[in-house]
């Protein structure tokens, strides 16, 4: 693997996957400020691909399916992402309908794809997993940036003009840092790379100014829809982001308790033994600003106090009995294996490392967590348990 920067200072890596047919490139710029009403960056994100100064929307389109080109765009809370992935002999055609997309967006169909996105936000909003998670998101994030779920976006993207979005996006990109990963079989990469991206405004090093969330305390919020089969419970806690000391440990805790399916401790104690629910899991969600660490259930009314008390029963344990070194060990496999399994592909490779990146580390920092994994021990998950699983937390339940 190559690193290098182009031109305008944009840090990048090109690693060389030999005869691989498909070349991939993502290019993520940092978001540093929080948006002005909730839903303005998703419909600036909807926007980018829907013409430049010199394509339409109908050129763009047709120019990626006559060529097989996969070009997206996706905005996260920390940073957006440009992507393609393509035939190596489509690579200097791709780079080309990219810089154009990011350089000479016309944001033309606004009041066209503002409706669109009002439409669909209440369409997803009518499941009630959807619902639940939107619930829970703004609890725990109450009033920041990180809280902007669907129905904040429906209650405030109406005060989203065109100008805001063009200014937003004229800020970010201006006053970002861009970092790029490209993987695949490609002569004269850096040179194209240059030549195509090289105009971009160059990366700068900025100081986020969205806020750490403020400190969290138990908040307890029930939601009734009426139509629901069953109820839907989520509680989570904030905890460590990615990067910090805590992050090994709290990945194995997360593969421990729900994140490995049929092995996971709520799955077999929830759903196998006790017959609560079909799905039981957990998540381990991380922004550069906060991270969340959540348990989520669906069942049946009648068994909402019996699975939150099975939530209570099965992280009491992992706060007070050691996990054994076989269950320590088949979670460190469970983990490095499904590592190794979204990185098979040029494209899962580029967008890890660029994603990696854009939050601060290595490109390859995969190979360093791998490593901090392997040592984590049973006495760490105690540690990680008890510092982050106490009594502020955030519980929703949806019901009928």
């Amino acid at each position: 693997m190559k690193e290098f920067e182009l031109n305008n200072k944009i840090r990048a890596c090109f690693k060389q996957n030999k005869n691989t047919p498909r070349v991939a490139l993502t290019l993520n710029f940092s978001i540093s400020n929080p948006e002005k009403y909730a839903g303005e960056y998703s419909l600036m994100n909807r926007l980018l691909l829907k013409g430049t100064n010199s394509r339409s929307s109908e050129e763009i389109s047709n120019i990626l399916d006559e060529n097989a080109i996969e070009l997206s765009t996706e905005m996260k809370c920390d940073y957006l992402k440009f992507k393609f992935v393509c035939l190596n002999e489509d690579f200097e055609l791709a780079l080309s309908i990219l810089s154009d997309i990011i350089q000479n967006p016309t944001f033309k169909e606004f009041d066209k794809e503002k409706t669109k996105l009002k439409g669909e936000l209440t369409a997803e909003l009518d499941s009630a997993r959807v619902k639940i998670s939107d619930l829970f998101t703004k609890t725990l994030y109450k009033n920041h940036y990180y809280g902007h779920s669907y129905t904040v976006a429906l209650d405030e993207v109406d005060k989203v003009t065109q100008e805001d979005v063009k200014k937003s996006y004229s800020d970010i990109v201006e006053n970002s840092t861009k970092t790029l990963a490209l993987v695949g079989d490609v002569e004269n990469a850096e040179e194209l790379l240059n030549k195509y991206l090289g105009s971009i405004p160059k990366s700068v090093e900025v100081e986020s100014a969205v806020p750490t969330p403020d400190y969290l305390k138990q908040t307890c919020s029930e939601l009734i829809k009426e139509d629901a089969n069953q109820a839907q419970i989520l509680q989570g806690w904030r905890v460590a982001s990615m990067g910090s000391e805590d992050h090994p440990a709290l990945m194995l805790l997360n593969v421990i308790l729900g994140a490995s399916g049929l092995s996971s401790r709520l799955f077999m104690e929830l759903r196998e033994k006790k017959g609560l629910a079909y799905t039981v899991r957990t998540a381990y969600e991380s922004h550069v600003k906060a991270a969340s660490f959540s348990i989520y259930i669906g069942t049946e009314p009648s068994n909402i106090q019996t699975s939150i008390e099975g939530f209570k029963e099965e992280i009491e344990k992992i706060k007070t009995i050691p996990v054994s070194e076989e269950e320590l060990n088949n979670a460190k496999n469970n983990l490095i294996g499904k590592q190794q399994f979204v990185t098979e592909t040029n494209s899962q490779q580029s967008s890890l490392m660029a994603y990696y990146s854009i939050m601060g580390k290595p490109f390859e920092y995969q190979n360093e967590v791998r490593e901090k994994i392997k040592q984590v021990t049973s006495e760490d998950l105690l540690a990680c348990a008890n510092k982050y699983f106490t009594d502020d937390f955030v519980l929703s339940v949806l019901k009928p």
